[in-house]
Formats: C-alpha cells, structure tokens, sequence
C-alpha cells in the first residue's frame, strides 16, 4: 500500500530519523517523553510535546545500546549496552552498575513496586525497595525477563523452561516450569494466570499456573521472538506470523481449537508486537516496515504505517494508549497520534 492518497488518510505523526539501528523504545511514566535506544550507542530523550527536530546526544555506550526501559524509581530511563553498562538518563547519564563483558540485552521495570531487574548471563541483578538482589544463576543465560502484574514475581526464560522467582519474602524458593529447547521470549498475562514463551522451535509454550499444566502452539515458519497479550488476558499474539493469529485463552483454552487469523495479507512476516494498555488493541510491525492496527475484538485491522524504512525492530505504547511509537532497522522513529 503505497498510494499517495492513501498515505493522506494515515494517522498524524512526528517522525525523525537517528541513523542507527533502533533497538528500544520506551516512553515515561508521564508520557512526555520518549526514550530510544541505538545501535550506535545513543540514547535519545525526545521531549513528544515540542516538535522541533531534536540534537543527537552523544553516544552514552562504548558500543551498542541494547535495551531500554523507563526509570521504575523517578524520571527518566534505564539503558543496557554491549559494553556492560547499565546507565541512569535523566539530565545527565550515570552509570548504576558495570558488568564486564556482559551484554545487557534484557532490561524490565515495575513502576509500582519501584523495581529493576537486568539480566546478565545466567543471572538477574534486581534493584528495589529491598536493596540489590542476585538471582541464580540459571541453567543457561537469560534470554528474557518479565513482572507479574503485581510486581511480587519475575519470571526468566532460559533454556529447558522457564524459572518463577518470589520477589517477596525474598527467601521463597524459586519455581520451575520446564520444556525442552531454548525460551527466547516471555510474558505473564495480565490476569496473572499464565506464562507464555516463543521458542527456539518456531512455536509458543504456555503453561497455567494454578495447575503446572502446559500446552504447545506449533507450527510457526520461524522462532517467535515477541509476545502480546491481549489487555483482558483473552488472546496471546506472537510475531512471526504473516497476520495476526490470536490464541484463545477464553473457558478451557487453546487445546484443540484453532487461532483466530486476521489482518491485511501481503505485508510480509512480523517482526515486532506489543498490546494495548487498557484496550483490545495489538500493534504489529512487519519486516516490510509496514504497522498494522489490530483488534482482537472485531477482528480487524488497518494500516498505521506504510511500508518502508526498513524492518520494524521497536515499538511502544505510551502510557493509556494515545500514541504509538514505531522504531525500525534504518533508525526511523515515528510517533503515531492515535487520538482521533
């Protein structure tokens, strides 16, 4: 879909470019401010109320900015890179912890808890109300993290399954939920009844924790390397789809029933998801650059973004949802306003 009148029926949006691999996207607690995490080492803070074209900061890592997410504990952002830096940006950027030669890839942040976990090799390094705590190691490196919605869990994915550590008492015995082959992605739904991985073997795992039983969805052309819930914990997505292909968690589950399937053919296969905060909305962008809208309650979609760019590599809610940032492989950055 490239037709110029066409792209005059797009959703307004403020878009720049920062010339480097974009690998993170996250906006503040306020919503004011967008963070972006570059494959040059920079990290942007991008002021979304002034529409001015913003100044290149100076790298804040020696080598790639991996991971980005907003500051659990005030304003401002977390940074990981592949120089083992774990950075504090506000005014200025501070370095909170140095692990060397970690890669630190995978960052999570809980804002009502005030918590931080980073993950660095086999173990995760958490940061709360409680001081500094060091869980594991695991049976391999940390390949994704994520809080219960509550924040009293973190949950690792790793090879051979997944790990539950209780962050509160902090001297609950962790717990085990295993499959075979490496996780690569995880998430808890928003209800908390689930934990839901992509795997190395092109399909997602899910297991029910009130009862440990699990469930496979095969089938996948390639490793599903991100998830998304829907809000009310009725569907879960996954990238590496050519459509949005929703599994129903609704009464008994997934087991024997086929996903739903909509979305605009001819996109190309998806590279990035993320969920709505509080609607029924999924974001999905395609290694085409393409974005599409999706919901999961009509069963709809429509595009929010042509193709073009590059690959969709980040993408991001703002806090309640009004806007959409798209962050790809050329280093194009577009906020979407999606309040009309």
């Amino acid at each position: 879909m490239s037709a110029p009148g066409f792209a005059q029926q797009l959703p307004p949006r403020r878009r720049f470019e920062t010339g480097a691999w974009v690998s993170g996207l996250a906006y503040d607690r306020a919503g004011r401010v967008l963070g972006v995490a570059g494959g040059d080492g920079r990290v942007w803070c991008i002021d979304v109320t002034n529409d001015a074209p913003p100044s290149p900061p100076e790298p804040a890592h020696k080598g790639v900015a991996l991971s980005i997410v907003e500051n659990p504990s005030g304003d401002g952002f977390i940074s990981g890179g592949d120089d083992g830096r774990l950075l504090r940006h506000g005014d200025t950027a501070r370095e909170l912890e140095f692990f060397k030669g970690g890669w630190l890839e995978r960052l999570a942040a809980h804002a009502k808890t005030a918590t931080l976990a980073v993950a660095a090799g086999k173990e995760i390094i958490v940061h709360g109300a409680g001081g500094r705590r060091v869980l594991g190691p695991h049976p391999s490196t940390v390949a994704d993290i994520d809080f219960s919605p509550d924040g009293s869990r973190l949950v690792a994915a790793h090879y051979g399954g997944v790990t539950i550590h209780v962050l509160k008492p902090a001297d609950a015995a962790p717990r085990s939920l295993q499959w075979k082959g490496s996780h690569v992605a995880v998430r808890y739904s928003p209800d908390s009844r689930f934990i839901a991985t992509g795997t190395q073997d092109n399909a997602l795992h899910v297991w029910r924790l009130a009862t440990g039983r699990d469930m496979q969805m095969s089938g996948y052309p390639v490793k599903v390397k991100q998830l998304a819930w829907s809000h009310d914990s009725r569907f879960l997505f996954g990238t590496a789809t050519s459509l949005f292909t929703g599994w129903s968690f609704a009464g008994k589950g997934p087991e024997g029933k086929p996903p739903i399937q909509f979305g605009d053919e001819g996109a190309g296969i998806m590279t990035a998801i993320a969920g709505h905060p509080a609607d029924s909305f999924i974001a999905a962008g395609f290694d085409t650059g393409e974005v599409q809208l999706g919901d999961s309650k009509t069963r709809r979609s429509a595009v929010i973004k042509l193709a073009g760019d590059g690959q969709v590599s980040a993408l991001a809610w703002s806090p309640g949802g009004w806007s959409l940032a798209v962050g790809t492989d050329q280093g194009v950055v577009e906020m979407i306003d999606l309040r009309r």
